[in-house]
């Protein structure tokens, strides 16, 4: 379990706790319970009396889940343009890199996770809800293709609301390019993890979030193609409660493990490790 309290967490801006301030309350949207908001940092953002999952940053993801100083990022400069013309979409651009200090959805990079080096990929929802444009699926792409070139095992965290409309066919087509990218990881049998947050819809749900090699997802977390309205009106029946829920897709063999955000880090690291011991394994043969 990640971080144990018993434990000595790894110094990096996540973690620290600025007390100089006045404590916030904080109130959980799914319990009620309300508590002091350094409590919700310490607790990586997951309330400690129901569980429930809220958002982090793609900056504090990396922060908590890689080794202290490991992460490097590449690609930084890559941003999306408006190649339609779409109306207001230059200026929706401009103000999510205002309020998120991002240039888009997604951060790609180098880092170790329990001593085992990785290409990782983490995406933010805040930054035009995480929606995959040209310039997202370009940076995830050109992170397989570090991996490919590395031999490096692919991490990659989705958080997204689907394909990016103001950028039309341009947005779909970074669907086919991620998944043919990911098929030359497969040929050349180097591991891609796909870890699914909330909430992960639409294209990017329908293409990279559901091809790793093992797919896993935080607890609760909306996974799912179309809205639950959109479906239940086509099919003119009732859905399940828990339907597009990570619960859900684990239940009926979506996914290989629904993992606590306490708990992932040192699930990545069994698994990174059973992966470098299986490798060399081969190549004693």
């Amino acid at each position: 379990m990640y971080p144990l309290k018993r434990e000595k967490i790894e110094s990096n801006s996540f973690f620290e706790i600025d007390k100089s301030f006045t404590p916030i309350p904080f109130t959980c949207k799914s319990c009620g319970e309300t508590y002091d908001e350094s409590l919700m940092k310490i607790e990586l953002n997951v309330c400690p009396k129901c569980q429930y999952h809220y958002p982090v940053t793609a900056y504090d993801r990396i922060s908590m889940l890689t080794d202290s100083s490991s992460f490097s990022e590449f690609n930084k400069s890559l941003i999306s343009v408006d190649p339609l013309n779409f109306p207001e979409y230059t200026d929706k651009l401009i103000s999510d890199k205002n309020k998120t200090a991002l240039n888009d959805a997604v951060i790609t990079g180098e880092a170790s996770i329990g001593g085992y080096p990785v290409v990782i990929g983490v995406m933010d929802s805040r930054f035009r809800m995480g929606s995959m444009g040209s310039a997202v699926g370009e940076k995830i792409t050109r992170a397989i293709e570090k991996s490919l070139k590395t031999r490096k095992p692919f991490i990659l965290f989705s958080a997204s609301g689907g394909a990016r409309m103001q950028e039309g066919i341009l947005s779909l087509m970074q669907m086919a390019k991620t998944s043919v990218a990911l098929e030359q990881l497969n040929y050349e049998k180097i591991l891609f993890v796909s870890v699914l947050t909330n909430p992960t819809t639409g294209g990017v749900s329908a293409s990279f979030a559901s091809l790793g090699d093992i797919n896993i997802a935080e607890p609760q977390a909306l996974i799912g193609f179309a809205g639950r309205r959109i479906i239940e009106q086509t099919i003119r029946e009732e859905l399940p409660e828990n339907f597009q829920t990570s619960e859900f897709l684990l239940e009926h063999g979506q996914l290989d493990m629904v993992v606590n955000r306490n708990e992932l880090k040192q699930s990545l690291t069994t698994i990174l490790k059973i992966h470098h011991l299986n490798f060399r394994e081969c190549f004693k043969r």
